[in-house]
């Protein structure tokens, strides 16, 4: 089974299906189950809070639960297992240090590198460098529009 850490800005594509990014997005998060996710607590928290911005943006009633549905949907999906670890907090700093890129997105690449897996982002952000794409094993869902 293909296994995969996926960044917050997928779910945010998989969200809001007016998204440049929505099919391949939407092509990933559908295969949950088929193919095996590794997330830190970091992207829970972050698709918590894009979700209810979004949803009260669009008008929704209760924003807040149904973003927090959603979550539990990622959290407690038995293809899904949220890392926690003193190693994957010490390798995100790492990145974080070389690199001076978003923790958020320091975590991704640092658990995608602790899992031996993609690191699967919705585009390439002007903190990607070359080098870190080739320490680490990225895709972009821009590269597949």
């Amino acid at each position: 089974m293909a296994k995969v850490v996926i960044d917050t800005g997928v779910f945010v594509e998989y969200i809001d299906k007016r998204a440049s990014f929505h099919s391949p997005a939407k092509a990933i998060i559908e295969s949950i189950g088929a193919i095996e996710v590794f997330l830190p607590p970091i992207t829970l928290a972050e698709v918590c809070y894009i979700a209810a911005r979004l949803l009260e943006f669009s008008g929704a009633k209760n924003a807040f639960e149904k973003a927090s549905e959603f979550v539990n949907w990622i959290y407690t999906h038995p293809a899904v297992t949220i890392i926690n670890d003193l190693s994957l907090h010490t390798e995100a700093a790492r990145v974080k240090l070389e690199y001076n890129m978003a923790l958020a997105d320091c975590y991704i690449l640092a658990l995608s590198k602790l899992k031996r897996c993609k690191a699967v982002f919705r585009k390439r952000e002007k903190e990607m460098s070359e080098e870190v794409e080739e320490e680490f094993d990225t895709l972009f869902l821009e590269d597949y529009m």
